[in-house]
């Protein structure tokens, strides 16, 4: 490899062609290429160490709240979706179905599972007996699939990859506690891992999980002004238990239905990490979750490359001991520049140019990735300085992002106002009826929804009374709803 194809590191500006960047980045940045079947994904090993690292800090935190895995089959029978109806509605046109094993045609036709509410209902109705089971906390990391006329990598595609929570409680009131815990816990991971600001609230009853009593929504702002929801947690009330049987006794000796929960956040969060805090250059990973935190580049000439190696794998093995993710770039048969180039693109946060005068002097050159200048470390002063430094780029990413966020949400009061914002990309704020008719039509007039309404104390939470920005009606909400076009 030479300079020569230093050129693959060149992105489409995100002024120019937002979509076209995102695409260029995913693939030149190698964290996912596309698959031979079609609408799905393949990721690779720098996408998938960004996904071991979202496993890794969410897993930790659901068994911390008393929660166990478990691992359910790939296929449910179609009757099973078709015992609640408005899942089935909700699922029918996003379903994989199986009716043939080999050249034999199924008596009951499976689905490849879309989410697994249904079996996992089943399963609780035979595991089920007294109040002193209860509660159920359950989830499981695994794949789903859903059909996607058009396809996105890692935001939308035909099969993704997820954790999915499943919880069943005696009462209404320990399933809305779960259902907030796990809204409440996905903010905290999105603020404090991923540097994403995002607003959480309830969905308008257009824009719930099919076949749920609330759901909850966190939503974050991408670059191109787009919102992506980020994660969602839903209380499904008895739906699910009474389609499934799933009773216990109670102390009162009789017989009730459980109050059921589910939550998830899938692989679309990188796809979010990516157009929250990328640039021109590519990638910008928030220190708290970049697979690589610090890179070493030593400066190199023939004569000088062993000595050069070793004093590199000497500070990074120092970094390391003091809890840091360290990378040396050994790469033969490439310029610096075009080291540089790639790191950049990938968007690890710190990098370290080690050369030998650089080793003379006591020195090193560091290079933030959020910055344009580089600074000049005494190599004793290196791992202190390494600790507050990727402190300060996890916050400067953050506070960039809801920057970003806040300029870009506008509050109107006419419907004029409303179109004229939404279609220079902004969010909206603005009071609405709640009518599933009005939402359909401003859908179709500006492809705008509601997102979220914020809940109390959130950002943009305020409460206040107004009239509908479309049809003058009371607002449902008590306050103003997020609207904007989404992904």
């Amino acid at each position: 490899m030479t300079d020569a194809k230093a050129s693959q590191f060149g992105v489409t500006p995100q002024s120019v062609d937002f979509n076209e960047w995102y695409n260029e980045v995913v693939v030149k940045a190698d964290l996912a290429d596309y698959s031979p079947v079609r609408g799905s994904m393949v990721v690779k090993p720098y996408g998938s160490a960004i996904w071991e690292r979202i496993q890794r800090w969410l897993d930790d935190r659901f068994k911390e709240t008393g929660h166990e895995s478990l691992l359910f089959p790939t296929l449910i029978p179609m009757n099973f979706l078709q015992k609640e109806a408005q899942h089935v509605e909700g699922f029918a046109p996003e379903l994989f179905t199986v009716t043939k094993i080999g050249t034999e045609a199924l008596e009951e036709p499976y689905v490849l599972r879309p989410t697994s509410e249904t079996i996992i209902g089943h399963m609780w109705s035979q595991w089920l007996n007294s109040y002193r089971d209860l509660p159920f906390l359950h989830y499981q990391w695994g794949a789903v699939f859903r059909a996607e006329l058009r396809t996105k990598l890692f935001l939308r595609t035909a099969e993704f990859y997820w954790h999915e929570g499943h919880t069943a409680h005696a009462t209404q009131e320990e399933a809305m506690a779960e259902t907030m815990q796990q809204l409440d816990l996905y903010h905290e991971f999105c603020r404090d891992v991923l540097a994403l600001p995002v607003i959480r609230g309830p969905k308008s009853a257009s824009e719930r999980f099919a076949g749920a009593v609330e759901t909850f929504s966190i939503e974050g702002m991408m670059r191109d002004g787009k919102a992506l929801q980020s994660g969602t947690s839903h209380y499904l009330g008895q739906n699910f238990a009474k389609a499934f049987d799933v009773k216990f006794q109670g102390s009162d000796q009789k017989e009730h239905f459980v109050h059921t929960t589910s939550w998830a956040i899938s692989s679309r969060i990188i796809g979010a990490l990516i157009m929250t805090h990328g640039d021109d250059k590519g990638l910008q990973l928030p220190p708290n979750i970049a697979p690589i935190q610090v890179v070493v580049v030593p400066v190199v000439r023939k004569d000088n490359a062993e000595t050069m190696y070793q004093e590199a794998d000497k500070l990074a093995a120092e970094l390391r001991t003091n809890g840091f993710r360290v990378k040396v770039d050994k790469r033969e048969g490439v310029s610096n520049g075009f080291k540089y180039n790639d790191w950049e693109l990938k968007g690890v946060p710190v990098r370290i140019e080690l050369g030998p005068r650089d080793l003379e002097a006591g020195v090193v050159v560091v290079k933030n990735r959020n910055a344009d200048a580089k600074e000049t470390v005494a190599r004793m002063d290196v791992v202190a300085y390494m600790g507050l430094r990727l402190d300060e780029i996890q916050q400067a990413l953050y506070d960039r992002a809801l920057s970003f966020l806040q300029e870009n949400t506008v509050t109107v009061d006419s419907y004029e106002e409303f179109k004229t914002a939404i279609e220079a990309g902004k969010w909206v704020r603005a009071f609405h009826c709640g009518d599933a008719e009005s939402e359909a039509q401003i859908k179709e007039d500006t492809k705008a929804t509601v997102r979220n309404i914020p809940l109390d104390g959130e950002l943009f939470g305020e409460r206040e009374e107004g009239v509908c920005v479309h049809t003058g009606k009371p607002s449902a909400y008590g306050k103003r709803a997020i609207f904007g076009r989404q992904y």
